[in-house]
């Protein structure tokens, strides 16, 4: 059995490669220089680059202008994303075109999947919930609310749906066109809303700033319609789209934490004590190797949650890339000495980011207890 990448996943990677090749960490801003948020807004420029490349719409069927690939080819370009630290909502609007693909109805489909593929549309995702601790279609309810005013059976077809919550650390919720928002009915079930998060009476957006500086928002929904067109009902589309999340954030953190680890390994080849190199130390080449040891955990976890997107896989994934990203970058800056702090070299930057993608959508433990009770509910009574 082959279990290597496709000729088209490798041609989405060798085009991100040529994408991000223009970008240079130095260049991306830094929250230790900038009061506030770093932006007002995530990188256009190389949104319109990948646009040109025909990378926005990798998860997009051919029949709406797109690639017609699958999480592993996202998740391939996200590794590329990652290395150079790309401020662009490509995992939000991979992941929610996949799912929008799969879920949505064809009247939706059709009128939005060509434009996000032109890169006309950018989509994010509120997927932290009110706190960040919490299922995210926990912090909003979603009521059906029938055109001629009164319940009935084709309430999810007709009419409006009203919108009522707060969801926390959007990513570039003040600036992406349109905003995923996961919700439940009045019965438990989830929903997934597109809104659009300035036009959309009723929505207030609250300034946050992210702890890589990027620009967040709190949004905030009270007494919110969205038509039932832009409502997606199917109970599977809500877990979808958030473990598509949660596997692209460790592909993200691969990329960081193999870029990371290439910059370490170049500093201590050059850096010498005592007359020799310190990456001749054993205790400096047995920290490098482990650190080894996580990116390739990393890597195996991540490319089987991508594969199969299953609830125990996404958690193994994740445990592995949020702890060791921060075990990555707490290496490389001691590693690096005075020099990792230093504002004038890059590592800072990659910290920062790190620390982000390491919470981003559940951190290791809130996955170990989600694995444990998956586990749990697998053993017979």
């Amino acid at each position: 059995m082959d279990f290597g990448f496709s000729e088209e996943q490798q041609a989405a990677q060798e085009a991100a490669k040529g994408v991000f090749s223009q970008v240079t960490p130095e260049d991306v801003a830094s929250p230790a220089l900038v009061p506030g948020t770093v932006a007002d807004d995530f990188d256009r420029p190389l949104w319109e680059r990948l646009a040109r490349a025909d990378l926005l719409g990798l998860t997009v069927p051919a029949v709406y202008g797109g690639s017609g690939l699958d999480a592993v080819a996202l998740c391939l370009v996200l590794r590329e994303a990652g290395r150079v630290l790309a401020r662009v909502p490509l995992l939000e609007t991979g992941a929610a075109a996949l799912v929008l693909a799969e879920s949505g109805s064809e009247q939706l489909r059709s009128a939005l999947l060509p434009r996000v593929v032109a890169g006309e549309v950018a989509l994010t995702v509120a997927g932290h919930g009110r706190t960040g601790h919490e299922p995210p279609e926990q912090a909003v309810t979603a009521t059906p609310e029938p055109a001629d005013g009164a319940r009935t059976k084709a309430a999810d077809q007709e009419g409006n749906w009203l919108l009522e919550g707060v969801q926390t650390a959007v990513p570039w919720g003040q600036t992406a066109d349109l905003v995923v928002v996961p919700a439940h009915t009045p019965q438990g079930r989830p929903v997934l809303a597109l809104v659009d998060p300035r036009a959309t009476p009723g929505v207030a957006l609250a300034e946050q700033a992210s702890t890589n500086g990027e620009r967040y928002a709190e949004v905030r929904l009270a007494g919110v319609r969205v038509p039932s067109r832009h409502v997606l009902t199917d109970p599977a589309a809500c877990g979808r789209l958030l473990r598509l999340l949660a596997t692209g954030t460790c592909a993200l953190a691969l990329g960081l934490g193999s870029k990371v680890l290439e910059m370490t390994s170049a500093y201590v080849s050059r850096r010498e004590q005592f007359g020799f190199p310190v990456a001749t130390f054993q205790a400096v080449a047995v920290q490098t190797a482990d650190r080894y040891i996580d990116l390739r955990a990393t890597e195996a976890t991540l490319w089987q949650a991508a594969w199969r997107t299953g609830p125990e896989e996404v958690a193994v994934a994740k445990m592995w890339a949020s702890d060791g990203v921060r075990r990555l970058v707490q290496t490389a800056q001691h590693l690096h000495g005075g020099l990792g702090a230093d504002t004038d070299y890059p590592l800072h930057r990659f910290h920062a980011w790190a620390k982000q993608w390491e919470l981003s959508y559940g951190s290791a433990a809130a996955h170990e207890e989600a694995l444990a009770g998956l586990l749990a509910a697998s053993v017979p009574d």
